[in-house]
């Protein structure tokens, strides 16, 4: 797998996408990634417009796990993280019972330096995890814990769109989340999930999960210590476990950690780019960055 594949054009993207839905489809299963370059886009209003052209209907981000806003309609802000941070590479909303199948990525304003949206093949990660370390993820599963409180992490009522906690317990119910309310205003949540799944076109089992970005060792060691500290060993604001609730190791963690960046490609963005991504072929993350960096992003297609 080629990530990505490129197609270089004039004019309005929609009427690229129209044209060429099927092959661009195709090649989007093909190499996990398909990056749109030259074409107008039109705002958030034509990001839109190209979403329903290849997708159908952009969709809701629910569960949020990282603060965005919203541009219009369903058209959000990238992950508003500073500027020096990075995100590693992960597969999005894979803690969750249903996810986008389809990503895309609309480049307004590109950095100065750096600020790629690196991408790493998921069904390669698979391949390289040492088979015992993946046997033993796929018999135990892994488990997701996350915590909104006051000073750590999201507030529920930002992740989950309502402040009613009825609302907030049916969303978890349906969800597959076991809902703890902590506290006066605090909620922890808590959702076994598989680690492996199968691309639904090609039926080859990938990587597909939140393990590593969860994991707490993936924050800044003095970070990581700082919560560990005041709030104890439960009070990360996301965590990832086995299935059976029991400590993922460091070094477990770490080799997974390798096997993306192994897997990991990259390109620079221009102006106007549109990158789209199979969710279940390819992870994403974003490098550190300097200067304005502005990216649009929307989500498609349901796995339900």
């Amino acid at each position: 797998m080629t990530l990505a594949y490129t197609i270089q054009g004039e004019g309005p993207v929609v009427d690229r996408i129209t044209g060429d839905r099927d092959a661009l489809r195709t090649k989007l299963v093909e190499h996990g990634a398909v990056l749109l370059r030259g074409f107008e886009i039109g705002g958030a209003d034509g990001l839109t417009d190209a979403v329903r052209a290849l997708s159908g209907e952009p969709l809701t981000y629910t569960e949020q796990s990282s603060p965005r806003s919203v541009i219009k309609g369903n058209v959000y802000t990238s992950t508003s993280y500073p500027a020096q941070a990075e995100i590693p590479l992960h597969t999005e909303m894979s803690y969750q019972a249903v996810w986008p199948l389809t990503l895309f990525f609309h480049c307004v304003e590109p950095p100065l330096t750096e600020g790629a949206t690196p991408l790493a093949s998921i069904r390669e990660v698979y391949e390289r995890i040492d088979p015992d370390v993946r046997a033993e993820f796929e018999q135990r599963r892994w488990m997701v814990v996350r915590n909104y409180g006051e000073d750590v992490g999201l507030r529920w009522w930002t992740a989950f769109g309502t402040e009613d906690r009825a609302q907030v317990d049916k969303q978890c119910a349906a969800g597959g989340l076991t809902a703890e309310w902590v506290g006066s205003d605090g909620l922890r949540t808590r959702a076994v999930r598989d680690a492996v799944h199968h691309h639904p076109v090609t039926g080859l089992p990938v990587w597909f999960n939140h393990i590593v970005i969860f994991h707490e060792s993936s924050l800044p060691a003095e970070v990581r210590e700082g919560i560990a500290e005041i709030y104890g060993p439960d009070g990360f604001p996301n965590n990832s476990y086995y299935g059976d609730g029991s400590v993922i190791p460091d070094d477990v963690v770490a080799h997974l950690r390798q096997c993306y960046r192994a897997a990991s490609t990259r390109f620079d963005y221009q102006r106007d780019d549109l990158l789209v991504v199979d969710n279940m072929s390819a992870a994403h993350g974003r490098e550190p960055f300097t200067g304005p960096r502005k990216i649009a992003v929307a989500m498609a297609e349901s796995s339900a």
